[in-house]
């Protein structure tokens, strides 16, 4: 399958959107769909031809993105699932092709997306073994899954292993990925794309970097639902009713999280300039000091890393 740039300006990118979302409920596939190209290095100038291998939560979060930002059409998709419930929904609320042979879906696909489970991993590499072609990129999202392994089990060289995170799912995740030396510059920008629809990406050089950023950013959101959940409880006990508790706690965060963002100043000066001595947050600090809040985060990060070293090896 050979590649060809090509170039196409933005007023004839639009008028192919119109003409996929006319031809959409026929599923019929208009010419200009089969052709194959690259990137610019600035942006898209291909409609992709993406193969879903699982269509979970994320892999619906990547679906959904992926569309939405036209980088794909409901023509150039299709998602494999062995979940016949799933495929019905899928094809319902996106209009896409489905089907449950991994085989078929990969076959004509510029990126194939493994977002299954990672039991389910060792299975669909021997259905997909030895099946894909040098111009293809495998994008996988399968925690734990390292290069090699997916190498070595797809007989195929371009990979690329991502570490999303769960508000991927709503545009506002953080993605940390890498990718084998075999994966060409312009498929380099395919990833990019689309793992940046999501929210914000980062490419690393190592698969360690991968493991550090899962115990961060990929657990993170665990870490900050606790908090709250954790917030909300000693707001009820104080007497507040839970309405109004989950209000405060949930527009605080928000909130916080706004502000480091804009601000220039580093969290810890502004940690300082809520804190007048000898007030509120003071006392509330000083008790999260006393239980060794810090050093007990640092050890559940510090745990998620080397798990996530032991699901890798």
């Amino acid at each position: 399958m050979e590649t060809t740039p090509y170039f196409r300006p933005l007023d004839t990118f639009a008028i192919q959107g119109v003409v996929c979302n006319i031809l959409s409920p026929f599923k019929i596939s208009p010419p200009f769909l089969r052709r194959r190209g690259k990137y610019t290095g600035e942006r898209l100038t291909e409609i992709l031809k993406i193969a879903f291998i699982g269509g979970g939560n994320m892999g619906e979060a990547i679906l959904s993105a992926v569309l939405d930002k036209h980088l794909a059409t409901v023509q150039s998709v299709t998602v494999s699932d062995i979940s016949p419930e799933r495929r019905q929904y899928l094809e319902q609320e996106y209009n896409v092709t489905v089907t449950d042979d991994n085989r078929q879906a990969a076959a004509d696909a510029d990126i194939v997306v493994l977002a299954i489970k990672p039991q389910n991993l060792t299975e669909v590499m021997a259905e997909l073994e030895d099946t894909l072609t040098p111009e293809q990129l495998v994008l996988s999202i399968i925690a734990g899954a390292r290069l090699d392994t997916i190498c070595q089990g797809l007989g195929h060289r371009a990979v690329v292993r991502a570490m999303p995170n769960t508000p991927a799912q709503i545009g506002r995740g953080m993605t940390v990925w890498t990718t084998t030396e075999d994966v060409s510059e312009w498929q380099k920008e395919w990833a990019s794309s689309i793992l940046g629809v999501m929210g914000h990406e980062i490419e690393v050089d190592s698969e360690d970097q991968i493991d550090m950023a899962t115990a961060v950013s990929g657990s993170g959101p665990a870490y900050l639902f606790l908090f709250v959940e954790a917030l909300v409880d000693a707001a009820i006990q104080l007497g507040l009713s839970l309405d109004m508790a989950q209000e405060l706690v949930l527009t605080t965060v928000l909130g916080s999280s706004h502000l480091i963002e804009e601000s220039d100043r580093e969290p810890a000066e502004l940690r300082r300039m809520v804190t007048s001595p000898g007030g509120t947050t003071a006392e509330a600090l000083r008790e999260l000091e006393q239980g060794n809040f810090a050093d007990l985060l640092a050890r559940a990060v510090r745990a998620a890393y080397e798990r996530a070293k032991q699901l890798g090896s």
